[in-house]
């Protein structure tokens, strides 16, 4: 998942000040062999894989050793990437949420065109970390989302997810269910997180906001104005998941709805991403295994396709030696384009690639297979809210304005307004 879901979400422990240091650390004679790069990544769930490929590396490159550091459990990643960087402690490899991250950090981002896996980059998926006529990201893998359904209890109710590709579809299979609710023993049809309202104002706000910026998150960064024209049809499926919603929505959060709801067979369904599928798999193994998959949130315009995109991207700094920038593109190059640094990203990592080559790769859980035959299949749409990750007006304008609508305490007409009128000032003031 993106940035900021990493660090509220944070499966693993907190590991702020988790640093890993492997293999011999050279000596002053023999500088120009014995290479050490450090990384400062915010994916804190994936830590002790992310360990044990910088260990598997350095056994086949001896000369280079790796430092990982991982940031989340809590801890926001650009503060610390910030104070490193301003302590003359910077990474050497470290990651960029989208626009506002590659504008903040210009710096000290390298151009990485001429490397192998920016040519095996998907069509696409390079295009918010484009600055001119270079190249400064390499996307970590893809994510998708839609909803997240229990198989069996969609068979027991006669439906077909798949045919769900319309509102009007999807409300009739909603009101079905409901109807079924007591003899499927389920407390609702869906669990919406009303206390995460990130779901509603980075994914759901994707299928509608995205619209206007053809679900390109450079368009929208860019934009100075935002028409919010297709926010009726996100009040109607905000709605339709409160009405149908296991109870009390306003206190649930994230592991209510994931880890007692879903999990354990409570309702039907929820809105959330292929990156659930560890936490599922903690609880029931089973369960993730034969009764769980992944559709598509209808939306005019993009039937039956999933949004799928890149929440985070590979940077190398501009400002390290010439020898560890190398020594970091050898590495990213590895990671992505060897057999061995193939097979870690699918099997270790548990990754959607976002590069050619891995066409025959089968994914880690049903999960991120949905969102990798979605994409194989070219049927998909991206992300245009990593626009504004890392901006002030999501987490002050947008979720306010959206927890209010929720609660009932401001008319949806108000909320939009408010949101837009915001998204304005904020452009205004950049």
């Amino acid at each position: 998942m993106h940035s900021k879901l990493w660090k509220r979400i944070g499966i693993a422990t907190m590991a702020a000040g988790l640093a890993l240091t492997l293999g011999a650390c050279g000596n002053s004679s023999a500088q120009d062999k014995n290479v050490k790069i450090s990384i400062l990544q915010g994916k804190v769930e994936a830590n002790k894989e992310f360990k044990q490929i910088a260990k598997q590396y350095h056994k086949t490159h001896p000369n280079v050793t790796i430092s990982v550091t991982s940031i989340g459990g809590g801890t926001q990643y650009d503060p610390v990437l910030k104070t490193r960087i301003s302590s003359g402690n910077a990474p050497t490899i470290f990651s960029l949420a989208g626009p506002a991250d590659v504008e903040m950090f210009k710096a000290h981002e390298l151009d990485l065109s001429d490397m192998k896996a920016v040519k095996n980059a998907l069509p696409g998926t390079l295009d918010t970390v484009k600055s001119g006529s270079k190249v400064v990201g390499l996307p970590f893998n893809l994510e998708g989302y839609g909803f997240v359904y229990n198989k069996e209890v969609f068979a027991k109710a006669g439906i077909d997810p798949t045919t769900l590709t319309t509102y009007d579809k999807l409300n009739a299979a909603v009101e079905k269910i409901n109807g079924m609710k007591d003899e499927l023993g389920l407390k609702g049809v869906f669990a919406l997180p009303g206390k995460e309202t990130w779901t509603l104002s980075d994914h759901l706000a994707n299928l509608y906001l995205g619209q206007e910026y053809n679900y390109s998150a450079k368009k929208m960064y860019n934009s100075k104005t935002m028409k919010f024209t297709a926010n009726q049809e996100m009040k109607q499926m905000i709605d339709l998941q409160k009405q149908y919603s296991a109870q009390p929505v306003l206190q649930m959060d994230y592991s209510t709805q994931v880890n007692q709801l879903f999990s354990q067979g409570k309702v039907a369904m929820i809105q959330q991403g292929d990156w659930i599928a560890p936490t599922i798999k903690q609880i029931d193994s089973d369960f993730l295994k034969n009764n769980v998959g992944m559709f598509p949130i209808p939306v005019k315009g993009q039937e039956g396709k999933m949004p799928v995109g890149v929440p985070n991207y590979w940077a190398i700094n501009s400002k390290s030696d010439k020898a560890e920038q190398k020594a970091a593109k050898d590495f990213l190059n590895w990671l992505y384009t060897s057999k061995a640094g193939k097979k870690d990203v699918v099997n270790k990592l548990q990754f959607i690639p976002a590069y050619k080559g891995f066409a025959d790769a089968k994914m880690a859980d049903p999960l991120s297979q949905a969102a990798f035959d979605y994409k194989k299949a070219n049927k998909t749409f991206g992300w245009a809210f990593n626009a504004y990750t890392g901006t002030s007006w999501d987490p002050d304008v947008f979720q306010p304005n959206l927890a209010k609508y929720l609660s009932g305490k401001q008319s949806w007409d108000t909320t939009v307004k408010n949101s837009t009128a915001g998204w304005k000032k904020q452009q205004a003031d950049q």
